[in-house]
């Protein structure tokens, strides 16, 4: 069997690509999108196109959606296959989401639930999944210095999202400024639900997406994604930048907190701020190391698990996460990780499991076994293709 894999220089695509390797695939790649963002979709179109016509393809492969790749092959008749793993993303508004080559992959459950009905018979719910081979080989091979250098009391990688939130350069009403701030703050007291997209009036709506001139605006959109767009990118960033800020501040003043990121520190005063970490060789060590990882799930993702979550068990590490729908369809809570839907309950669960290693520790390797019996990438893949030959009978 031969597959293009369409990349883009997404984090999960060296690990899928290994695995399709593995399961005895050739794989081809088309790498315009890794060298080119700003390649057009006729360039796009051009490329696959190529490929198509020149090999025998089972199917061609993406991480996230192309318009422009599933209508090349709709147009030539060869199934298209994606998995997306962001959100939000505006794409899957596009007309060409009703293809029917299409085979499209959802990681969040409320995304499949919003998008499905569009083209039930090809778009499904995949979670996401973490490459456990590949973090214990270095985690297996890490010193005492390395347990100095990246061990933490409470850590947390990633954004604070201040560098990606467009809705503090907005020019906006008083009005529609205090509309938001209020969702905002009812919203973080809330956890596992949100209600930001449906509490949106059409007024806030519109004079949001007027007052970005780049605000994402598609001719071949089967909808109007402006509701979509302002609860998701404008609100929901700027809601992930004041809860991350507040959180890793509360807890700063009670415990050692580390936060490993590239994004502006500066209104972070107590926290121990590292700079960013690499994803293949650093990130392992510190999920393995830190006594207590924390997640923060921004809403845009309503129900799934980041993959943060699947990968810092897959490197054997306590989680301590924000509550998400799906968590008990795939873990229990308590035995294989920990959460908690307040501020409360977050300052109330550093403190206990800091004082008890034992119980940690335990929890830690639960999550790290039932990641790696159930949730590796050979796991997941095999379920899609088994999906995909299910639904070309």
């Amino acid at each position: 069997m031969e597959i293009l894999f369409y990349r883009y220089n997404s984090i999960c695509e060296p690990d899928i690509l290994q695995v399709f390797t593995n399961f005895g695939i050739t794989v081809h790649t088309e790498e315009l999108e890794m060298h080119n963002k700003r390649a057009t979709p006729r360039e796009c179109a051009e490329k696959v196109s190529g490929w198509i016509l020149r090999r025998p393809l089972a199917f061609v492969f993406s991480i996230n959606f192309f318009p422009a790749v599933s209508y090349t092959c709709e147009k030539l008749k060869v199934p298209y296959v994606c998995w997306s793993v962001d959100s939000p993303v505006p794409e899957l508004f596009s007309n060409a989401l009703k293809n029917t080559y299409n085979r499209i992959f959802l990681f969040d459950r409320a995304q499949y639930r919003l998008f499905s009905p569009i083209n039930p018979k090809c778009i499904f719910h995949l979670p996401l999944a973490t490459n456990v081979k590949q973090w214990e080989k270095i985690i297996l091979d890490m010193t005492e210095e390395d347990y100095g250098a990246y061990g933490a009391d409470v850590s947390f990688i990633g954004s604070l999202y201040t560098e990606k939130s467009k809705y503090d350069g907005l020019t906006l009403s008083d009005h529609t400024r205090g509309f938001v701030d209020g969702m905002i703050e009812a919203q973080l007291k809330v956890y596992g639900c949100n209600f930001i997209p449906e509490s949106l009036t059409e007024e806030v709506i519109r004079e949001i997406s007027e007052a970005d001139s780049a605000f994402y605006k598609s001719e071949d959109a089967y909808a109007d994604m402006s509701r979509y767009l302002v609860a998701h990118q404008y609100i929901g960033m700027k809601l992930a930048a004041v809860e991350r800020e507040r959180t890793l501040n509360r807890l700063a003043r009670h415990f050692h907190v580390t936060l490993h990121t590239r994004s502006d520190v500066s209104r972070l005063p107590k926290v121990h701020c590292k700079g960013g970490v690499s994803t293949l060789t650093e990130m392992p060590k510190v999920f393995q190391a830190s006594k207590i990882n924390l997640n923060m799930t921004m809403r845009p993702i309503e129900t799934g698990l980041s993959l943060r979550v699947w990968d810092i068990l897959g490197c054997g590490g306590f989680l301590l996460t924000n509550y998400q729908a799906e968590i008990p369809d795939y873990f229990v809570i308590g035995r294989d990780l920990e959460t908690y839907e307040s501020m409360e309950e977050l300052e109330e669960k550093v403190r206990y499991y800091l004082s008890h290693d034992e119980e940690r520790v335990e929890i830690a390797i639960n999550g790290y076994e039932t990641v790696a019996k159930y949730h590796t990438y050979e796991i997941r893949l095999a379920q899609m293709l088994k999906k995909l030959t299910e639904a070309m009978k």
